[in-house]
């Protein structure tokens, strides 16, 4: 319930926000990011979103991996934003940086992907059963992650891989800036990345039952 009312209460004040962090300067958003400000996000994405996604697209020549580049830098962002020094660089480069690198990771990832021979691997007899056990266990384990996201982040998430919405039919279904949808699944798929990695940790380290 505490948590509810928190983001209830960042609801109602989110527009204003937003006005206010439309005259915060880049390094300044980026300093707020660090500090696990999703609006800050948000604003980076409505200034930076455009730039990256075309620089991306230049390097990548693919609609769909420019997207990829432009969504893993901007979660790069959000990871590692303690790293920015602005003495060192302007905060419009050092993104524009992220977004490079990882564009260029995606090329180097795709022409490794091309290079490797195909190998037909046969389907496991009798292991339909075995398959499907592991499949309900690890959806389980999915949905449970899923639970422990803030509410706003949970159901961004659910609507666009559950409902099928697209980021943009998610800002208008909620009622959301574009940039605040992106920042809250940026934000719920590092938090959920982080807990299904954790369970997997726990999984390892459980004593076994045979």
């Amino acid at each position: 319930m505490a948590a509810l009312a928190v983001f209830s209460t960042f609801d109602s004040r989110e527009e204003s926000l937003r006005r206010d962090l439309a005259h915060f300067s880049d390094e300044a958003l980026v300093a707020l990011v660090e500090r696990g400000d999703e609006a800050a996000l948000g604003e980076l994405y409505d200034r930076f979103g455009r730039p990256a996604y075309g620089l991306a697209l230049r390097v990548l020549r693919d609609e769909k991996l420019a997207e990829d580049a432009v969504q893993e830098a901007f979660l790069g962002i959000w990871r590692t934003a303690a790293r920015f020094v602005p003495e060192r660089a302007r905060a419009a480069t050092w993104i524009l940086t992220l977004v490079h690198r990882r564009a260029v990771d995606l090329v180097r990832r795709e022409e490794h992907r091309r290079a490797e021979p195909l190998e037909v691997v046969p389907e496991p007899v009798g292991g339909s059963t075995e398959e499907s056990a592991w499949l309900r266990l690890e959806g389980e384990r999915v949905r449970a992650a899923l639970r422990q996201l803030p509410d706003q982040q949970r159901e961004t998430i659910e609507l666009a891989y559950y409902g099928g919405f697209t980021q943009s039919e998610l800002a208008d279904r909620l009622g959301q800036p574009l940039g605040t949808i992106k920042s809250r699944m940026f934000a719920g798929l590092t938090r959920l990345r982080e807990l299904l990695s954790e369970g997997e940790t726990e999984w390892t380290k459980s004593p076994s039952t045979n």
